[in-house]
């Protein structure tokens, strides 16, 4: 399913906190301006004119479980934080891997042999995004995913 595109940084950052309020959840932002500010200024633009001012933008977003979402000023991808994992996501699919996380459509895939565990957010549409979880990275939330 195509999701609207999110160009961006400040129209991902409307696009999350319009889901944010659907959810009942508040989004504190941090928003870096300028190529002082963000990685775009660390590189140089070849002699090249600027097209548009950089802006990259940290979202902490309140829980549980606890979101925060990287948005980056040169990248289409996203890094979306759930209980502390990171999820590379493309940017104009973070909201709706965002509401797959509150409705639910998170879970944990163990095995014994080898051990291991994955958390798994699954969002309609798309392949699921999986991510490794270490054994020092269950919290409170995590672990009540474990079946």
């Amino acid at each position: 399913m195509p999701h609207p595109p999110l160009p961006s940084t400040q129209s991902a950052v409307f696009a999350v906190e319009a889901m944010a309020a659907r959810h009942g959840r508040e989004v504190r932002a941090v928003h870096d301006i300028g190529r002082d500010q963000t990685y775009a200024g660390l590189v140089g633009d070849g002699g090249g004119e600027l097209d548009a001012i950089p802006h990259e933008a940290l979202l902490e977003i309140s829980g549980p479980p606890a979101l925060t979402v990287r948005l980056f000023a040169a990248h289409e991808d996203a890094v979306v934080g759930v209980e502390g994992i990171d999820f590379d996501v493309p940017r104009d699919s973070v909201p709706a891997f965002l509401h797959s996380v509150w409705s639910g459509l998170v879970r944990i895939r163990t095995r014994t042999f080898p051990p291991s565990s994955t958390l798994i957010v699954t969002v309609p549409g798309e392949d699921a995004y999986r991510e490794h979880i270490g054994i020092h990275d269950l919290t409170p939330w995590l672990a009540g995913l474990v079946r």
